[in-house]
Order: C-alpha cells, then structure tokens, then sequence
C-alpha cells in the first residue's frame, strides 16, 4: 500500500490509498483503493468512466468518478 493521498470533493475531504499501485499500469481497467478505511473497488465501464465494481452503491457515484480520475491522472491510467 502506499501514501496516504487526499482529494476535496464537494467541500469535503477524502483519503485514500491505492492497495497495489505496482499493478496498475496504462492499460488498468479496474482497480482497489482504501477510502476512509473502507476497501472500494473502481472499474472502467463502456463510457470509460470509472464506477464502483458490482454496481455497489456505498459510494456517491460522482465522487467515485473524481477518484477514478483522480488516480488515473496520479499513475498515468
């Protein structure tokens, strides 16, 4: 695992942490994170935004989109 890392979304704050960054590489499509302990897992769909795996829903949608982006652009997704 690594760094703790932070994202603002809607006026609030969020951490998270990637669980295996060495795996992800430009052609990752799906991937775990640690958000505020909780293990959340991020998958590319047709529209190539990313969405919570499973169709779960524990997370708000737009921020899951804005830390599928937020990723992506921290390893070069």
């Amino acid at each position: 695992m690594g760094l703790p890392l932070r994202i603002t979304f809607k006026d609030n704050d969020y951490v998270y942490q990637i669980v295996d960054s060495k795996l992800i590489d430009q052609h990752t499509t799906e991937f775990d994170i640690l958000l505020n302990g909780e293990k959340v897992s991020l998958v590319k769909d047709q529209k190539n935004l990313w969405v919570q795996k499973d169709g779960s829903k524990t997370v708000d949608t737009e921020l899951v989109h804005a830390l599928g982006r937020s990723v992506s652009l921290r390893l070069r997704l």
